[in-house]
C-alpha cells in the first residue's frame, strides 16, 4: 500500500466499522449515566479510542511474529466478547431494576466496567491486524491512529445521545443500556461463529 488518499480513506472507513460496537456501549453508558461530565466522556471516548488503536497493532504484530498462535486464539475472540458483554449488559440491567424498585440514582460506570468494555468492543479488531499485515510500521501505526480519532468521535457521540436520553428515560435507561450491551454480545457472538 503507498502513501495515498486511499489509504487515509480506507483507514477511517475501518475506523467506522470497528467503531460501531464502541459506539454502542458509549450510548448505553450515556443512558446508563445522564449527568455524566464532559471529561468523564473524553476519557470513556479515549479509553474506546486507545482499544481500537492498540488491538491492530497487536494483530499486525501477531501477524509478523506468531501467526499460528493468533489463529488459533481467533476462534475464541466471539466468546470472551460475549461473555464480557453479558457480564456488564446483565450488571447494568440488574442495576437498573434494583434502582427502579429503590428510586435511586444508579451507580456511576468505573474504570474496570470501561476496562472490561474496551476489550470487548475491541477483541475483534484483533483481525484488522491480518487486513494492515501488507502495511510497513509507519503505515500501520498512522492506520491505527486513525481509526483511534475516528472511534473517538463517534463515541463521544454516542455518549452524547445516551446522556440526553438517558435524561428524559431516567432508571429505564439503565436497563435500555443493560439490554443494549447484551445484544451487543450476541451480535458480536453470532456474527463471529457464522464467519
Amino acid at each position: 500500500m503507498k502513501w495515498n488518499l486511499l489509504f487515509f480513506f480506507n483507514s477511517a472507513l475501518l475506523g467506522v466499522g470497528l467503531a460501531m460496537d464502541a459506539f454502542s456501549v458509549s450510548l448505553a453508558n450515556g443512558l446508563h449515566e445522564p449527568s455524566m461530565r464532559k471529561k468523564k466522556m473524553c476519557g470513556i471516548a479515549g479509553i474506546f479510542a486507545l482499544f481500537q488503536a492498540v488491538m491492530p497493532m497487536i494483530g499486525w504484530i501477531c501477524v509478523h511474529t506468531i501467526l499460528q498462535y493468533f489463529e488459533a486464539f481467533e476462534t475464541l475472540i466471539p466468546w470472551i466478547a460475549l461473555i464480557l458483554l453479558l457480564y456488564i449488559g446483565g450488571k447494568m440491567l440488574l442495576d437498573g431494576i434494583k434502582n427502579k424498585e429503590e428510586e435511586t440514582q444508579p451507580p456511576k460506570i468505573g474504570f474496570s466496567a470501561l476496562f472490561l468494555q474496551g476489550v470487548a468492543t475491541s477483541i475483534d479488531a484483533l483481525s484488522v491486524g491480518f487486513t494492515i499485515a501488507g502495511y510497513g510500521l509507519v503505515m500501520a501505526i498512522i492506520c491505527a491512529l486513525i481509526i483511534a480519532a475516528v472511534t473517538f468521535v463517534i463515541c463521544m457521540a454516542g455518549l452524547a445521545i445516551g446522556k440526553k436520553a438517558g435524561t428524559k428515560f431516567s432508571n429505564k435507561a439503565v436497563i435500555l443500556g443493560g439490554v443494549i450491551l447484551i445484544l451487543i454480545g450476541l451480535e458480536i457472538f453470532i456474527k463471529g461463529i457464522l464467519s
